[in-house]
């Protein structure tokens, strides 16, 4: 039976990666799939991994609708096994539904890949929407790290190095960005909640950590 199934986890844990290896498995076998993607690092149109791989995509830019995309390749005749679809945190509620409803009408299984939360560790709406509607949503197993060496759970973004908390929710950059540009750094909850990123915590000596004080 065909599944809409959600692979999640914060940056640098292998979701793209992961969406090219199931292209290559399954193409490997004869099977065609599309592939989604929506503002990839690589440019529009663009499935790209930190590796250094790389395939060309549709991009599901807003009022794109998935669903009719899908039935009008099958209508012309072209081939379709199953549907990839990458920065899913970025689709609208609506075009879930529509990824949604390829399972569920077109029998075709689904695969997204996505960040659940934001900087501000706050749902993005698409994974929320994921979550609430997935068959089988799964944690990706390759943990990403802080800069003090614990398991980053949360994502961060930083202007000039430091954490920002205020702004629009969807600012493409990318982890390898310089320190001067909106940049991406993922955090264990520890650091960003006291917004030290790896760049604030180098630029002075820290005095070791210390139980917080309470008042009266």
């Amino acid at each position: 039976m065909s599944e809409l199934a959600f692979f999640s986890g914060t940056m640098d844990c292998g979701k793209s990666t992961l969406a090219l290896q199931i292209e290559h498995n399954r193409s490997a076998r004869g099977l065609q799939g599309l592939i989604f993607t929506r503002d990839d690092r690589a440019g529009e149109g663009k499935l790209s991994s930190r590796l250094g791989l790389v395939t060309d995509a549709v991009e599901a830019g807003p009022g794109v609708d998935l669903y009719a995309y899908v039935v009008e390749q099958l209508s012309r005749g072209g081939k379709v096994d199953y549907v990839i679809v990458d920065e899913a945190q970025f689709l609208a509620p609506e075009q879930i539904d529509q990824l949604a409803r390829i399972v569920d009408d077109l029998d075709l299984d689904v695969f997204a890949f996505g960040i659940t939360t934001d900087f501000r560790t706050k749902l993005f709406p698409g994974s929320q929407r994921l979550i609430e509607l997935a068959d089988r949503v799964e944690t990706l197993q390759v943990e990403a790290m802080c800069w003090c060496g614990a398991r980053a759970t949360h994502n961060a973004r930083t202007v000039g190095g430091e954490m920002v908390v205020e702004g629009e929710q969807v600012v493409v950059g990318d982890v390898a960005r310089s320190a001067a540009e909106v940049g991406y750094e993922v955090l264990c909850r520890r650091h960003h909640r006291r917004r030290m990123t790896s760049a604030t915590a180098r630029a002075g000596s820290l005095s070791p950590d210390v139980l917080p004080v309470v008042s009266g």
